[in-house]
């Protein structure tokens, strides 16, 4: 491949429908990553699906986009020649088989956050990569918000003075039908062991958008409560209860304390409640300094605490700031994504040294709920 040439994309679980069709398809193949990127090969887990997300690609990409089924390695064995780049969106129990065999064949990759079910797969995700020399991309895709870079920018140009502290209130809404009202097609989240909790997925993605912007944590602790022992089972179809109940996965409400590595005090708490209750503010996040006060905070959705999807609100000392680029929402912040690791080595990106990272925030946050004390790094 010359460094012109555009990279030759194979995408495992890209179909049609769901959150890869939705943002991450679109997201690659913007009008504006067509001389970067060529999407052609996808891959899904049935001759008709994987025909289906060909024919709509195909006409999204501008070009003939190829259907395999039944794995990445018929993808890779079909495309050896032909692909630069794996792109993997699927469950994350099945995150390390998939991304191991794509090292094997000496491939560059996407995988989405949470890379792994577990800290022990990222590491060993992030080592295979590192030993095979091929580049990653990480779907941490909230860091390439306009409205987050917008904050950064204020913050270095020190509108607000020193950052003192950070304080977030965020809900997940019982409304989503994630985590806590379960729709039965993904009720594997309710799972720990699948490693795609709240926590993991919801706030991990926070935690990200934070030390982007503010520095790494030296220390955390955290406290939890369940108010919700038993997650109702809605139809995947049509969202009413099937009458089947199960075990909540605890800790539905949730305080994590921490300290960053800038000296920052960071408080945030999440809690599990009805996002359409009248008068409720479903995400507030405010940055304390010596000069000014930075508040992002967000209304009327129940994704609104979802700072790696939405765009909240941006105010600076009480006026607000209209950021320009933001109306693309999440597709954009893909977008960018894309755009930066097209840029090589120079590119700015989220890592597979980023997601370890962050699980170590995770498996700290999961001990102090444990023991009750506080974690230092």
């Amino acid at each position: 491949m010359s460094s012109t040439s555009p990279i030759k994309v194979g995408f495992v679980g890209l179909s049609s429908k769901g959150w890869a069709s939705q943002s991450l398809g679109p997201g690659l193949t913007q009008p504006s990553l067509r001389d970067k990127y060529a999407l052609v090969a996808v891959s899904t887990t049935s001759p008709a699906s994987a025909l289906e997300s060909a024919k709509k690609w195909s006409v999204a990409a501008g070009r003939e986009v190829k259907a395999y089924h039944g794995g990445v390695t018929n993808l890779i064995e079909g495309e050896k020649d032909n692909v630069d780049l794996v792109a993997i969106s699927v469950k994350a129990p099945s995150h390390r088989d998939v991304v191991l065999k794509v090292i094997e064949a000496r491939k560059d990759f996407f995988v989405e956050w949470p890379v792994g079910k577990s800290p022990a797969e990222t590491r060993e995700i992030r080592d295979a990569a590192s030993k095979a020399g091929v580049r990653a991309l990480v779907g941490l895709q909230g860091r390439h918000s306009p409205v987050i870079n917008k904050v950064k920018e204020i913050i270095a140009s020190g509108k607000i003075g020193k950052v003192l502290s950070s304080n977030i209130i965020g809900n997940i809404a019982l409304d989503n039908q994630v985590w806590f009202n379960e729709a039965s097609n993904a009720r594997y989240l309710l799972d720990k062991a699948n490693g795609a909790t709240h926590l993991t997925i919801h706030i991990g993605h926070h935690l990200d958008n934070l030390t982007y912007l503010l520095g790494n944590f030296t220390s955390i602790s955290a406290t939890g409560v369940t108010h919700y022992p038993k997650t109702t089972v809605l139809d995947g179809y049509n969202g009413k209860p099937t009458g089947e109940v199960l075990p909540g996965i605890g800790n539905d409400h949730l305080a994590i304390t921490g300290t960053l590595s800038t000296g920052i005090l960071v408080t945030s708490v999440w809690k599990s409640v009805n996002s359409t209750t009248p008068g409720r503010n479903n995400f507030l996040w405010e940055i304390d300094g010596t000069e000014g006060t930075i508040r992002l905070t967000k209304e009327g959705t129940p994704m609104a605490s979802f700072t790696s999807l939405c765009e909240p609100d941006l105010y600076v000392n009480g006026e607000k700031v209209e950021v320009e680029g933001s109306e693309k929402g999440v597709v954009g912040f893909v977008e960018r994504n894309w755009e930066e690791f097209a840029k090589g080595e120079k590119g700015r990106h989220a890592t597979l040294d980023d997601a370890v990272r962050l699980k170590s925030y995770l498996e700290a946050i999961d001990e102090s709920l444990e023991s009750g004390k506080r974690v230092s790094f």
